[in-house]
Parts: structure tokens; sequence; C-alpha cells
């Protein structure tokens, strides 16, 4: 009777520890299909309307030129209103980040350890703008299901150099681009929740129309929406470089 029992006891946990194997394997796979329909194109040139909402409605509007290819290269150029103007940001990796400020006519780098800090008084930080390749740095397990949506656990992976405890990302099953991201801090609280809205297919790619970053404690807002957007123009790995970063913001 004890040996039935402890056989019973093991099958149990056996199939437990399978379950959550198959969990992890699966939240992992759906995880690789979003980055691949992120960047899902060669490159891509997109032109957006930024709008930075305080919890009072105050509002600040500026105008951004967003570059991307693959899903480590981006480069960021304000183009309005006058007081960002030539602002530029370029990201060739998650430890690789430059800052032009037209004001200094300099160059510089951004230091690992401020890379959580909100990038240009918006909601997103450095690390937010920098490359997408989620499976680098964390482990995805299905943390539920709906009709139209997966809901992912991402937790970091050992040694991973990145600002948040864990993310919860709700995954549209018909396209696999990301609906919300919430963000949580090291010792687990809500911070930070981004949702997208409006999507789209553009020459054959899905995109979105809008995406809204909101900061949880102080109820501030960061929304982008599309103005304009072109696929696979082309863009050379040269045309991401600091020289190039600054003869843009020029």
């Amino acid at each position: 009777m004890r040996m039935k029992r402890l056989l019973t006891i093991a099958i149990i946990a056996l199939l437990t520890l399978n379950a959550e194997n198959l969990l992890a394997q699966s939240g992992n796979e759906i995880l690789k299909r979003t980055e691949e329909a992120i960047n899902a194109p060669r490159d891509r040139t997109v032109k957006e309307k930024m709008t930075l909402i305080k919890a009072d409605g105050t509002r600040k509007k500026r105008t951004i030129l967003f570059y991307q290819k693959g899903s480590d290269k981006r480069l960021i150029l304000f183009l309005l209103p006058a007081d960002v103007k030539g602002v530029g940001f370029l990201s060739l990796s998650e430890d690789r980040m430059y800052l032009y400020m037209p004001a200094f006519r300099k160059i510089r780098r951004i230091a690992s350890h401020i890379k959580n800090e909100n990038f240009m008084g918006t909601d997103f930080s450095y690390e937010d703008m920098a490359e997408t390749e989620y499976t680098d740095d964390y482990s995805a397990k299905i943390d539920k299901e709906s009709a139209g949506t997966y809901t992912l656990e991402l937790t970091p992976l050992p040694n991973a150099d990145v600002s948040y405890s864990k993310l919860k990302m709700e995954v549209d099953k018909k396209t696999f681009l990301p609906l919300k991201i919430e963000f949580y801090a090291k010792r687990g609280r809500l911070i930070k929740r981004q949702t997208s809205m409006d999507l789209k297919k553009v020459d054959n790619y899905w995109i979105v129309g809008q995406v809204t970053m909101e900061t949880i404690k102080t109820a501030h807002r960061t929304v982008l929406d599309l103005v304009e957007i072109k696929h696979d123009s082309g863009l050379s790995d040269r045309f991401f470089t600091t020289r190039n970063l600054k003869k843009l913001a020029r």
C-alpha cells in the first residue's frame, strides 16, 4: 500500500513537472513568434506624433522619425517642436546606446546604470527604446489564455542585465503582436503599462497605429500615433552610426 502511494505521488509530481515544462516551452515559442512579428520587416521608417500627457490633462506634442533595421538597430530623430528639434538617439544593442543633444553638439553614450531612466521626459526608458529580443533576456510561460489572446509571464534569465523583475505580456493570437505589456519593479510592484491599439496590415506586415505607455505612480502617459510608415526601403548598416546620427540631427 505504501509503495502504491509513493508511486502515485511520484507520478503526480512528474506530470506536474512535465505540464510546467510544456507551459514554459509553449510560452517561449509564443514569445519567439512575437519577436518575429515585431521585427518582420528588413527595415522600417516611421513618422509619429508623440503626445506627453500629465495627470491633470496638460499636453505636450512632438513629432519624431523612427528608423529600425532588424531587432537591434534603431535611430530616433526629433523634428518638432523647436526645443527638442535635432535631438537624436541611436541604439545598436541594449548596452550600446547614444544620445545627441544639438545644444552641446556632442554625442553621449548612455551608461548602463541609467538605462532605466526616462527617455526625453517620456514614459519610455532608454532600455524600452533599445532592441526587442525578449528571448535574450527573459523566459516566458503562459499565465492564461482567452479566445483571442495569450497572456505570458516573462521572468529574467540568470545574469540578464534588465531593470524589471518580470513582464506580463498580452499577445494577440492572430498577429502575435503584444497588445499590452505590464512592467514590474524588482520588488514586484507594477510601475508601467504599455497598450497597443489600431492593429492593421501595411505592406503585408501587421503593425499598430497607436502605442501608449503609462507610469502608474504619476498617471503620466506618452502616446505615439502613427503618421507614415515605409517598409524594406534598404537602410544600410552605415545609416545606424554615431556619425550619421550627428549628420541627420543638423
